[in-house]
């Protein structure tokens, strides 16, 4: 299980991630709201943990705009405002649930698996076009054919399947795969999205890898193939 920890106080981000970790989870953090929504809308997780109070964007926005993006991740609220007015406020933007600090970690552990238990099953492919990119083996798929990817190029391949046709910029998918603290740059990016252009059409896809000037990549369906 994958879950997002949006908070702009960095020592309590990660000892949150250090306890779930401990449990098992797959964590990730972002330490600003726009940063998180931008990670959220991803749509790969399967819970998001959101302050309120934080930099570039609130939760309570962050929670709409990850919502009007039709992202159904399950949300919950952890934040010092307790007030009856803030958590009505919270549920309205569309967390699922609101938990006020300070906090027990057996309460916030209690909460996060009542949320879980409400997701449906292990997704072990990805569909777009005639294409399908099974999750287990990072094999491509169209018809009769399949090529196998590497590592990096199966991690923006599956971003990209995940996004559709919103953009994922170059800075993102920086951030995303090679890391925060990575020497590497956008050059990379464009490098593994040729890669992945001709593997693309070696197995006869019908999608493509569309390039937006300052936004990013995004891929469309080619009707005519």
């Amino acid at each position: 299980m994958k879950i997002l920890i949006v908070e702009d106080e960095k020592a309590l981000a990660n000892s949150i991630k250090i306890l779930l970790e401990r449990k098992g989870f797959d964590v990730e953090c972002a330490y600003d709201g726009k940063t998180g929504k931008e990670y959220a809308e991803l749509g790969i997780y399967d819970l998001l943990i959101l302050d309120v109070m934080m930099p570039e964007m609130n939760g309570y926005d962050v929670a709409r705009r990850v919502r009007a993006d039709r992202v159904s991740t399950p949300i919950l609220m952890l934040t010092a405002k307790s007030d009856l007015e803030d958590r009505i406020t919270g549920l309205n933007a569309g967390a699922d649930y609101y938990l006020t600090k300070p906090f027990d970690t057996r309460e916030l552990l209690a909460c996060i698996n009542a949320l879980l238990r409400r997701q449906g099953g292990q997704v072990d492919e990805m569909t777009y076009g005639n294409t399908t990119l099974d999750l287990s083996t990072c094999i491509l798929s169209c018809g009769e054919k399949n090529i196998r990817l590497s590592d990096r190029e199966f991690d923006i391949m599956r971003f990209l399947l995940q996004s559709g046709k919103r953009n994922l910029s170059k800075e993102m998918l920086l951030i995303r795969i090679w890391g925060f603290e990575s020497n590497a740059t956008e050059n990379h990016v464009e490098v593994y999205v040729g890669f992945l252009r001709k593997k693309l059409q070696n197995i006869g896809s019908n999608i493509r890898i569309e390039a937006i000037r300052r936004q990013g990549y995004h891929l469309e369906v080619d009707e005519t193939c």
